[in-house]
């Protein structure tokens, strides 16, 4: 099956030449055929990739250690379900998955766009067909990216999975990102063939507005994800820590945003399509960008592959899309003016003008941060980087801007509002914020921390103001149709989808800029070194070590040592948590029992999670007591593997058998004689309503995209709009 999957993916460059050759032909000479041949192209492309990814997994099911993604990346003692997500673990396999989805999302939007947009479709094939070729050549010719190179001889056991990566999260996580970057290749591509054909209206936004949806959809998810990961599996308390990768993810995903809330203002009112097209131009590169950081080791991260050779080729790309795209830009800014101007501040377009300029503005904040390290060498020599605390000083502001617009904006009609109406609208979101900042200062010491409290009124008034757009909406519901208030909710978001899955978005956001507020801002954080019996206070909490606990799983060669905390509140047992930190047999030190100290360690935290709040606990154990004991069984190993000789067979047998019997006795050592454990004690408020929030979020924006019934019925009488024209031609 590997010959199989290799030689689909040299035909995949050869489908893409074809589908951007045919597609260029096609527009200049006006001849549909070719521009549907090219079509066709792309859907043989998405056939040749899927199976490459069939081919490559399976041979990840088989432990065929004779491909070398496979030995690197898997084990047979992997686990299956780790197996099937371990292809995306790896440079090649992730740049497989890259082209890929962007072969589906290409074949998707081709076919929904078969009868329409003819001026337009052709070059955007072309560039879509250009971006495949250019990750299925670079899986071809660049060192290492590869996902069918062989090895020979195939050796007997693989390299294992990352520890840190075996966790449900982490398996879902890295394909809802590269989703999210390749889907908004579709906006992207259309914007450069409306610009090069002149077909400058909203009808190309109306075409890839849901691609763009699905795109900050997948995004979303994959950063709510890896965020979720962070806080459970990486034992240091957060779960955004401003890391480059993590921040490469964010930036298109706030451009994203801001460029789905500017479409709407082109769509109704004919506006701001030089924004819109430099937005969605952005969001693509940062995109790219995002890909970039991953695979180039440029800038250190937990998340990043390290150096490898594919960075330059996509910075390569990355400079091509900028330039080009600018040169387009310029040389149709006569097209792209627009006669009508914003008539009123106090207006919807306004409103997400702002809002466009909030999120500009703070993934400009990010994009500085971020590349500072870089920015400081080329001007200093000294490579200085930023932390948490410059991201925090000067994002802050922004974001509770950003909070308090999300608000305001639904509440505005388009071109103007009467100051009367204005106050009428305002009035009951202003008296919820203050009574929430009220509250907040009298609740908490707001002194300390003046813009969480300033956040919690602003976001008071955005979910009040979205409350109450709600309750209007479902009043006018019931006086037209009658029934109940519920009945007339459904009815009035069934039929209005995409404002109030909007809505719901804004909620979620809102929600979810509380929990932040507050988890960051109120956090209480305690480090306790502490034996069996000893006790330690956190807070309203007493935290006991009740006793340590021990396994081993011999098919993941893991050792997990961990503690019993019982955690009593105002006298009265609040939570028995179970933290621990589990250990894997490094590659190189197989038979040993130091190879399991000398590799990648991963936390599992205790928490107890409520409404209110989650206390959370993570542990390390100072195991240099045991150093003696370590050394000790590594020595009686290797004299016992020296009397069987070199030669003799099954000596690994012999030695893995020996490694467990030490392990085993080190897990019953460290039961019967403890050693001190380092335990931090976190306990954060509402940090729940993070991951409440982003569901929320995400529920909305999925009603956004769905489409209604009066959307399916305009296409339908669309198609026979197409049907009728064609046949008039021929008459």
């Amino acid at each position: 099956m590997v010959p199989l999957g290799a030689a689909c993916l040299i035909a995949a460059p050869f489908a893409c030449l074809y589908a951007a050759g045919a597609a260029l032909l096609g527009a200049r000479r006006h001849d549909r055929r070719l521009v549907d041949s090219s079509r066709r192209a792309v859907y043989a492309l998405c056939a040749l990739l899927t199976v490459c990814v069939v081919v490559l997994e399976a041979a990840f099911l088989r432990s065929d250690f004779s491909v070398e993604l496979v030995a690197d990346h898997s084990s047979t003692t992997t686990p299956t379900f780790y197996k099937l997500t371990a292809m995306w673990s790896s440079q090649g396999g992730s740049l497989l998955l890259w082209a890929w989805v962007l072969s589906i999302a290409a074949s998707a939007v081709l076919y929904l766009t078969r009868r329409r947009h003819r001026e337009v479709v052709p070059y955007a094939t072309a560039v879509l067909a250009g971006l495949g070729l250019f990750f299925a050549a670079l899986m071809l010719f660049a060192d290492g990216a590869n996902p069918f190179a062989r090895l020979d001889p195939a050796p007997a056991e693989g390299v294992g999975l990352n520890p840190l990566l075996r966790h449900p999260a982490m398996a879902v996580h890295p394909p809802m990102l590269y989703s999210g970057y390749v889907f908004f290749s579709i906006p992207f591509a259309f914007a450069i063939g409306a610009l090069i054909s002149r077909r400058l209206d909203a009808s190309w936004i109306r075409t890839t507005r849901r691609f763009a949806l699905v795109a900050w959809i997948f995004l979303g998810i994959g950063i709510l994800l890896g965020a979720r990961w962070s806080y459970a599996e990486l034992g240091w308390g957060g779960y955004w820590g401003w890391d480059a990768v993590e921040n490469a993810s964010l930036m298109p995903w706030l451009l994203g945003t801001a460029f789905l809330h500017s479409v709407m203002v082109q769509e109704r009112r004919g506006m701001l399509k030089v924004w819109n097209v430099s937005l969605i131009v952005a969001t693509f590169t940062l995109a790219l960008l995002g890909t970039f950081l991953v695979r180039s080791g440029i800038l250190e991260s937990i998340h990043a592959f390290g150096a490898s050779t594919v960075g330059g080729p996509l910075l390569g790309l990355i400079a091509i899309v900028v330039i080009g795209s600018a040169a387009l830009i310029v040389s149709r800014l006569d097209d792209l003016r627009s006669a009508r101007r914003i008539e009123s501040l106090a207006s919807r377009e306004s409103v997400f003008l702002v809002n466009n300029l909030l999120l500009v503005g703070l993934c400009l904040v990010i994009f500085w941060g971020t590349f500072f390290p870089l920015i400081s060498e080329a001007i200093t020599g000294e490579r200085s980087s930023l932390g948490s605390p410059w991201f925090d000083r000067y994002t802050a502001p922004l974001a509770i801007l950003l909070v308090l617009f999300t608000g305001i904006g639904p509440l505005l009609a388009w071109r103007r509002v009467s100051a009367g109406s204005l106050w009428r609208l305002l009035r009951g979101p202003l008296a919820a914020a203050a009574l929430a900042t009220i509250a907040v200062a009298v609740l908490t010491d707001a002194l300390s921390e003046p813009l969480a409290a300033v956040l919690f009124g602003f976001a008071a008034f955005a979910l009040a103001a979205l409350a109450a757009e709600f309750w209007r909406g479902a009043a006018a519901q019931r006086a037209l149709a009658g029934g109940g208030r519920l009945a007339a909710l459904g009815r009035v978001v069934s039929r209005n989808r995409r404002r109030y899955g909007g809505y719901t978005v804004h909620a979620g956001f809102a929600l979810a800029m509380i929990a932040v507020a507050a988890s960051s801002s109120f956090q209480t954080s305690v480090d306790l070194r502490l034996l069996p019996g000893e006790s330690g206070e956190v807070g309203d909490y007493t935290v006991t070590y009740v006793e340590p606990t021990s396994s081993i799983d011999d098919q993941e060669q893991r050792l997990t040592l961990g503690a019993v905390l019982d955690v009593e509140r105002g006298g009265e047992q609040f939570a028995l948590l179970h933290p621990s930190r589990n250990f894997y047999s490094s590659v190189g030190a197989e038979g040993t029992v130091r190879g399991f100290f000398e590799g990648e360690a991963t936390s599992e935290v205790g928490r107890r999670e409520s409404p209110g709040g989650d206390l959370w606990t993570a542990m390390r154990p100072d195991l240099t007591g045991y150093d003696a004991f370590i050394d000790g069984a590594d020595r009686r190993i290797e004299r016992a593997a020296g009397d069987a000789g070199p030669e003799a067979p099954f000596l690994s047998d012999l030695r893995s058998s020996l490694q467990g019997v030490a392990v085993a006795a080190l897990a019953e050592r460290y039961r019967s004689e403890p050693v001190p454990v380092d335990i931090r004690v976190n306990v954060n408020p509402l940090v729940i309503w993070i991951w409440v929030g982003g569901a929320i979020a995400i529920v909305g924006a999925l009603i956004a995209v769905w489409p209604a019934p009066e959307a399916r019925r305009r296409r339908v009488s669309d198609v026979y709009a197409a049907r009728l024209a064609r046949d008039l031609e021929r008459v």
